[in-house]
Protein backbone atom coordinates (compact mmCIF):
# COMPACT_ATOMS: atom_id res chain seq x y z
CA UNK A 1 0.00 0.00 0.00
CA UNK A 2 0.99 3.41 -0.84
CA UNK A 3 0.45 5.62 2.02
CA UNK A 4 0.81 9.52 2.29
CA UNK A 5 1.12 11.33 5.77
CA UNK A 6 0.05 15.01 6.14
CA UNK A 7 0.88 17.08 9.37
CA UNK A 8 0.73 20.66 10.67
CA UNK A 9 1.82 20.97 14.18
CA UNK A 10 5.33 20.30 15.41
CA UNK A 11 3.41 17.16 17.53
CA UNK A 12 1.76 16.11 14.43
CA UNK A 13 5.16 16.54 12.46
CA UNK A 14 6.61 13.76 15.75
CA UNK A 15 3.91 11.72 15.29
CA UNK A 16 4.28 11.08 11.41
CA UNK A 17 7.48 10.70 12.25
CA UNK A 18 6.44 7.55 14.65
CA UNK A 19 3.80 5.96 12.24
CA UNK A 20 6.06 6.33 9.15
CA UNK A 21 8.16 4.00 11.27
CA UNK A 22 6.28 1.45 11.91
CA UNK A 23 4.01 1.10 8.42
CA UNK A 24 7.52 1.35 6.82
CA UNK A 25 7.50 -2.58 7.84
CA UNK A 26 5.41 -3.39 4.71
CA UNK A 27 4.19 -0.31 3.47
CA UNK A 28 5.42 2.75 0.89
CA UNK A 29 5.31 5.76 3.04
CA UNK A 30 5.33 9.38 2.11
CA UNK A 31 5.69 12.40 4.44
CA UNK A 32 4.28 15.62 3.83
CA UNK A 33 4.76 18.62 7.03
CA UNK A 34 3.72 21.71 6.86
CA UNK A 35 6.85 24.22 6.50
CA UNK A 36 7.12 25.27 9.23
CA UNK A 37 7.43 22.19 11.16
CA UNK A 38 8.67 19.77 8.78
CA UNK A 39 12.01 17.73 8.48
CA UNK A 40 14.66 16.97 5.95
CA UNK A 41 12.67 13.70 6.00
CA UNK A 42 9.74 15.48 4.82
CA UNK A 43 8.36 16.87 1.63
CA UNK A 44 7.22 20.55 2.77
CA UNK A 45 4.11 22.42 1.58
CA UNK A 46 2.49 25.94 2.46
CA UNK A 47 -0.60 25.13 1.58
CA UNK A 48 -2.51 22.61 3.05
CA UNK A 49 -5.48 21.90 -0.24
CA UNK A 50 -3.25 22.44 -2.91
CA UNK A 51 -1.45 20.00 -1.54
CA UNK A 52 -4.19 17.92 -1.10
CA UNK A 53 -5.99 18.27 -4.49
CA UNK A 54 -2.28 17.24 -6.23
CA UNK A 55 -2.19 13.81 -3.95
CA UNK A 56 -5.08 12.76 -3.56
CA UNK A 57 -5.41 10.20 -6.59
CA UNK A 58 -1.24 9.28 -6.29
CA UNK A 59 -1.93 7.35 -2.65
CA UNK A 60 -3.51 4.18 -1.36
CA UNK A 61 -3.76 5.85 1.88
CA UNK A 62 -4.00 9.05 3.07
CA UNK A 63 -3.41 9.75 6.60
CA UNK A 64 -3.96 13.48 8.32
CA UNK A 65 -2.80 14.56 11.76
CA UNK A 66 -5.36 17.75 12.26
CA UNK A 67 -8.53 18.34 12.64
CA UNK A 68 -11.49 16.57 11.32
CA UNK A 69 -12.78 19.25 10.15
CA UNK A 70 -9.57 20.43 8.14
CA UNK A 71 -9.16 17.41 6.71
CA UNK A 72 -12.40 16.84 5.28
CA UNK A 73 -12.69 20.36 3.48
CA UNK A 74 -9.34 19.30 2.11
CA UNK A 75 -10.35 16.02 0.39
CA UNK A 76 -13.87 17.18 -0.35
CA UNK A 77 -13.63 18.22 -4.09
CA UNK A 78 -11.55 14.92 -4.97
CA UNK A 79 -13.88 12.61 -3.50
CA UNK A 80 -15.75 10.75 -6.69
CA UNK A 81 -16.13 6.97 -5.56
CA UNK A 82 -16.19 4.40 -2.83
CA UNK A 83 -14.41 2.24 -5.87
CA UNK A 84 -11.43 4.52 -6.15
CA UNK A 85 -11.08 6.98 -3.57
CA UNK A 86 -8.06 6.11 -1.32
CA UNK A 87 -9.09 5.37 2.59
CA UNK A 88 -8.64 8.45 4.45
CA UNK A 89 -7.70 7.72 7.93
CA UNK A 90 -7.44 11.20 10.69
CA UNK A 91 -5.60 11.62 14.20
CA UNK A 92 -5.21 14.26 16.56
CA UNK A 93 -1.54 15.45 16.99
CA UNK A 94 -2.10 13.98 20.89
CA UNK A 95 -2.19 10.69 19.14
CA UNK A 96 -5.45 9.95 21.66
CA UNK A 97 -8.30 8.86 18.34
CA UNK A 98 -7.30 7.61 14.86
CA UNK A 99 -10.74 8.44 13.09
CA UNK A 100 -12.06 6.33 9.71
CA UNK A 101 -13.42 8.74 7.67
CA UNK A 102 -13.51 7.83 3.75
CA UNK A 103 -13.04 4.08 2.33
CA UNK A 104 -13.59 2.17 5.39
CA UNK A 105 -14.36 -0.81 3.57
CA UNK A 106 -12.90 -0.98 0.12
CA UNK A 107 -9.96 1.00 0.88
CA UNK A 108 -9.17 -0.32 4.08
CA UNK A 109 -9.35 2.61 6.06
CA UNK A 110 -11.07 1.11 8.70
CA UNK A 111 -8.42 -1.70 9.09
CA UNK A 112 -5.42 1.34 8.47
CA UNK A 113 -7.10 3.00 11.48
CA UNK A 114 -6.92 -0.11 13.79
CA UNK A 115 -3.27 -1.23 13.36
CA UNK A 116 -2.33 2.78 13.59
CA UNK A 117 -4.08 2.92 17.25
CA UNK A 118 -2.73 -0.09 18.13
CA UNK A 119 0.73 1.26 17.29
CA UNK A 120 0.09 4.75 19.35
CA UNK A 121 -1.82 3.39 22.09
CA UNK A 122 -4.81 5.41 20.76
CA UNK A 123 -8.71 4.54 20.40
CA UNK A 124 -9.78 3.52 17.03
CA UNK A 125 -13.02 5.15 15.47
CA UNK A 126 -15.19 3.08 13.07
CA UNK A 127 -18.34 4.31 12.33
CA UNK A 128 -19.42 1.40 9.78
CA UNK A 129 -22.48 -0.54 10.78
CA UNK A 130 -21.06 -3.59 9.79
CA UNK A 131 -17.90 -3.06 11.88
CA UNK A 132 -19.55 -1.85 14.99
CA UNK A 133 -22.13 -4.61 14.72
CA UNK A 134 -18.70 -6.73 14.72
CA UNK A 135 -20.86 -8.47 11.36
CA UNK A 136 -19.74 -9.28 8.09
CA UNK A 137 -18.78 -6.72 5.10
CA UNK A 138 -19.18 -8.15 1.61
CA UNK A 139 -16.88 -5.20 0.37
CA UNK A 140 -13.90 -5.78 3.22
CA UNK A 141 -13.78 -9.30 2.79
CA UNK A 142 -13.60 -8.92 -0.89
CA UNK A 143 -10.82 -6.15 -0.56
CA UNK A 144 -8.72 -8.67 1.71
CA UNK A 145 -8.82 -11.59 -0.71
CA UNK A 146 -8.38 -9.20 -4.02
CA UNK A 147 -11.75 -10.26 -5.19
CA UNK A 148 -13.45 -7.64 -7.68
CA UNK A 149 -16.53 -6.39 -6.72
CA UNK A 150 -18.76 -5.47 -10.41
CA UNK A 151 -21.77 -4.16 -8.62
CA UNK A 152 -21.60 -1.82 -5.66
CA UNK A 153 -25.29 -2.14 -5.36
CA UNK A 154 -25.24 -5.73 -5.00
CA UNK A 155 -22.61 -5.50 -2.07
CA UNK A 156 -24.99 -2.82 -0.30
CA UNK A 157 -27.87 -5.15 -0.57
CA UNK A 158 -25.98 -8.25 1.13
CA UNK A 159 -24.88 -5.99 3.72
CA UNK A 160 -28.07 -4.89 4.83
CA UNK A 161 -28.97 -8.25 4.50
CA UNK A 162 -26.53 -9.19 6.98
CA UNK A 163 -27.31 -6.58 9.18
CA UNK A 164 -30.86 -7.53 9.26
CA UNK A 165 -29.88 -10.86 10.20
CA UNK A 166 -30.34 -12.55 6.57
CA UNK A 167 -28.37 -15.64 5.84
CA UNK A 168 -25.77 -15.17 2.86
CA UNK A 169 -25.44 -17.86 0.85
CA UNK A 170 -21.95 -18.89 -0.66
CA UNK A 171 -20.91 -21.07 -4.07
CA UNK A 172 -17.23 -20.82 -5.12
CA UNK A 173 -15.36 -22.11 -7.87
CA UNK A 174 -12.35 -21.73 -5.53
CA UNK A 175 -11.12 -23.15 -2.12
CA UNK A 176 -12.47 -21.55 1.34
CA UNK A 177 -12.21 -21.33 4.89
CA UNK A 178 -13.29 -19.77 8.04
CA UNK A 179 -16.91 -19.31 6.73
CA UNK A 180 -18.15 -16.51 9.16
CA UNK A 181 -21.77 -17.33 10.58
CA UNK A 182 -23.51 -14.87 8.51
CA UNK A 183 -22.25 -16.97 5.67
CA UNK A 184 -23.72 -20.21 4.79
CA UNK A 185 -22.54 -22.58 1.95
CA UNK A 186 -25.07 -23.59 -0.70
CA UNK A 187 -27.40 -21.82 -2.84
CA UNK A 188 -30.72 -22.53 -0.76
CA UNK A 189 -30.68 -18.68 0.03
CA UNK A 190 -32.06 -15.19 -1.43
CA UNK A 191 -29.09 -13.18 -1.15
CA UNK A 192 -25.80 -15.34 -1.57
CA UNK A 193 -22.35 -14.72 -2.69
CA UNK A 194 -20.54 -16.03 -5.94
CA UNK A 195 -17.03 -16.40 -6.60
CA UNK A 196 -15.56 -17.43 -9.83
CA UNK A 197 -15.24 -16.60 -13.15
CA UNK A 198 -19.16 -17.63 -14.70
CA UNK A 199 -20.62 -14.05 -15.51
CA UNK A 200 -24.13 -15.63 -16.14
CA UNK A 201 -23.95 -18.05 -13.11
CA UNK A 202 -26.58 -16.27 -11.08
CA UNK A 203 -27.53 -19.36 -8.67
CA UNK A 204 -29.35 -16.87 -6.06
CA UNK A 205 -31.95 -14.63 -6.66
CA UNK A 206 -29.85 -11.60 -5.31
CA UNK A 207 -26.56 -12.61 -6.42
CA UNK A 208 -23.14 -11.04 -5.71
CA UNK A 209 -20.23 -11.78 -8.10
CA UNK A 210 -16.95 -12.11 -7.22
CA UNK A 211 -13.87 -12.65 -9.33
CA UNK A 212 -10.19 -13.30 -8.38
CA UNK A 213 -7.61 -10.38 -9.38
CA UNK A 214 -4.81 -13.03 -9.91
CA UNK A 215 -3.87 -13.34 -13.57
CA UNK A 216 -0.49 -12.91 -14.17
CA UNK A 217 0.91 -11.59 -17.50
CA UNK A 218 3.35 -12.72 -19.22
CA UNK A 219 5.04 -10.53 -22.05
CA UNK A 220 7.63 -10.14 -24.73
CA UNK A 221 8.50 -8.00 -26.96
CA UNK A 222 11.06 -6.60 -29.98
CA UNK A 223 13.40 -3.96 -28.52
CA UNK A 224 11.67 -0.60 -28.96
CA UNK A 225 8.48 -1.43 -28.75
CA UNK A 226 5.85 0.99 -27.70
CA UNK A 227 3.86 1.08 -24.89
CA UNK A 228 0.82 1.47 -26.68
CA UNK A 229 1.23 -1.96 -28.12
CA UNK A 230 2.14 -3.58 -26.00
CA UNK A 231 -1.15 -2.40 -24.23
CA UNK A 232 -3.12 -3.03 -27.36
CA UNK A 233 -1.76 -6.97 -27.47
CA UNK A 234 -2.72 -7.04 -23.82
CA UNK A 235 -6.30 -6.17 -23.73
CA UNK A 236 -6.65 -7.99 -27.80
CA UNK A 237 -5.60 -11.25 -25.67
CA UNK A 238 -7.89 -10.78 -23.11
CA UNK A 239 -10.70 -9.94 -25.55
CA UNK A 240 -10.74 -12.52 -27.60
CA UNK A 241 -10.47 -14.91 -24.56
CA UNK A 242 -13.27 -13.08 -22.80
CA UNK A 243 -11.43 -12.25 -19.59
CA UNK A 244 -11.38 -8.96 -17.77
CA UNK A 245 -8.02 -7.22 -17.65
CA UNK A 246 -9.02 -5.97 -14.28
CA UNK A 247 -7.92 -9.37 -13.33
CA UNK A 248 -4.31 -8.40 -13.81
CA UNK A 249 -2.25 -8.40 -10.65
CA UNK A 250 1.34 -8.51 -12.04
CA UNK A 251 3.13 -8.64 -15.04
CA UNK A 252 6.07 -10.67 -15.83
CA UNK A 253 9.54 -11.10 -18.17
CA UNK A 254 12.70 -11.87 -18.72
CA UNK A 255 15.41 -9.68 -16.97
CA UNK A 256 16.91 -8.65 -20.25
CA UNK A 257 13.84 -6.56 -20.76
CA UNK A 258 13.43 -5.31 -17.17
CA UNK A 259 14.45 -1.65 -18.44
CA UNK A 260 12.44 -1.70 -21.80
CA UNK A 261 11.03 1.51 -21.82
CA UNK A 262 7.49 0.98 -23.25
CA UNK A 263 7.56 -2.30 -21.28
CA UNK A 264 8.15 -0.14 -17.71
CA UNK A 265 6.02 2.29 -19.12
CA UNK A 266 2.95 -0.08 -19.81
CA UNK A 267 3.68 -1.12 -15.84
CA UNK A 268 3.63 2.09 -14.67
CA UNK A 269 0.85 3.42 -16.29
CA UNK A 270 -1.70 0.29 -15.11
CA UNK A 271 0.59 0.25 -11.54
CA UNK A 272 1.29 -3.13 -12.54
CA UNK A 273 4.40 -4.45 -10.50
CA UNK A 274 6.64 -6.15 -12.92
CA UNK A 275 8.78 -9.10 -12.40
CA UNK A 276 11.93 -10.43 -13.99
CA UNK A 277 13.70 -13.89 -13.90
CA UNK A 278 16.19 -14.80 -15.94
CA UNK A 279 16.92 -17.07 -19.05
CA UNK A 280 17.96 -20.08 -17.17
CA UNK A 281 14.96 -19.45 -14.45
CA UNK A 282 12.38 -19.40 -17.22
CA UNK A 283 14.19 -22.75 -18.58
CA UNK A 284 13.69 -24.39 -15.36
CA UNK A 285 10.19 -24.02 -15.44
CA UNK A 286 7.65 -26.71 -15.97
CA UNK A 287 4.81 -26.97 -18.28
CA UNK A 288 3.87 -27.35 -21.85
CA UNK A 289 4.89 -24.29 -23.37
CA UNK A 290 5.09 -23.02 -27.09
CA UNK A 291 8.93 -23.44 -28.24
CA UNK A 292 10.54 -20.99 -30.23
CA UNK A 293 14.17 -22.12 -31.75
CA UNK A 294 14.40 -18.46 -32.53
CA UNK A 295 13.29 -17.00 -29.36
CA UNK A 296 15.93 -18.86 -27.79
CA UNK A 297 18.48 -18.25 -30.02
CA UNK A 298 18.15 -14.36 -28.71
CA UNK A 299 16.80 -14.57 -25.14
CA UNK A 300 18.30 -17.87 -23.76
CA UNK A 301 14.68 -19.34 -23.62
CA UNK A 302 12.71 -20.98 -26.04
CA UNK A 303 9.63 -18.94 -24.71
CA UNK A 304 9.12 -15.70 -22.37
CA UNK A 305 5.60 -14.86 -22.02
CA UNK A 306 4.21 -18.41 -21.68
CA UNK A 307 6.80 -19.32 -18.93
CA UNK A 308 7.30 -15.89 -16.92
CA UNK A 309 3.58 -15.73 -16.08
CA UNK A 310 3.47 -20.11 -15.10
CA UNK A 311 7.14 -18.93 -13.21
CA UNK A 312 5.61 -15.90 -11.51
CA UNK A 313 2.39 -17.07 -10.86
CA UNK A 314 3.24 -21.21 -9.52
CA UNK A 315 0.15 -22.00 -11.68
CA UNK A 316 -1.37 -22.67 -15.24
CA UNK A 317 -2.01 -21.23 -18.16
CA UNK A 318 -4.88 -19.75 -18.91
CA UNK A 319 -4.12 -17.85 -22.37
CA UNK A 320 -1.42 -19.85 -24.18
CA UNK A 321 0.91 -17.35 -26.60
CA UNK A 322 -0.86 -14.30 -28.54
CA UNK A 323 1.30 -12.85 -30.87
CA UNK A 324 0.38 -9.06 -32.16
CA UNK A 325 2.30 -5.58 -33.07
CA UNK A 326 6.06 -7.33 -32.27
CA UNK A 327 4.56 -7.86 -28.36
CA UNK A 328 4.02 -11.64 -27.00
CA UNK A 329 1.55 -12.34 -24.26
CA UNK A 330 -0.03 -15.03 -22.47
CA UNK A 331 -1.29 -15.34 -18.70
CA UNK A 332 -1.77 -17.67 -16.18
CA UNK A 333 -4.11 -17.77 -12.75
CA UNK A 334 -2.19 -17.68 -9.33
CA UNK A 335 -3.67 -20.31 -7.26
CA UNK A 336 -6.40 -18.54 -4.55
CA UNK A 337 -7.61 -20.02 -1.48
CA UNK A 338 -10.19 -17.39 0.44
CA UNK A 339 -10.05 -16.91 3.92
CA UNK A 340 -12.86 -15.13 5.31
CA UNK A 341 -10.58 -13.90 8.47
CA UNK A 342 -7.75 -12.43 6.32
CA UNK A 343 -7.21 -8.77 6.81
CA UNK A 344 -6.97 -6.12 4.57
CA UNK A 345 -3.23 -4.73 6.43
Amino acid sequence: MKIGIVSITLKGRELSYKMSNFLLKNHSVDRYCYEKNSDENACSFDDIRILVNNIFSEYDALIFICAVGIAVRCIAGNIKSKVSDPAVVVADDSGKFVISILSGHLGGANRLAEVIAENISATPVITTATDTGKKFSPDTFAKANDLIINDMETAKKIAVAVLSGEKTGLLSEYPYKNLPNEVKAGTDFRYGIYIGENNSDSPFEITLRLVPKNLVVGIGCKRGTECEKIEKCVKEAFLKNNICTSRICAVATIDIKADEKGLTEFCEKNRFDMHTYTSQQLMETKGEFTVSDFVKSVTGTDNVCERSAVKHSGGKLVIKKYVAYGVTVAVAEMPVEIDFERKIL
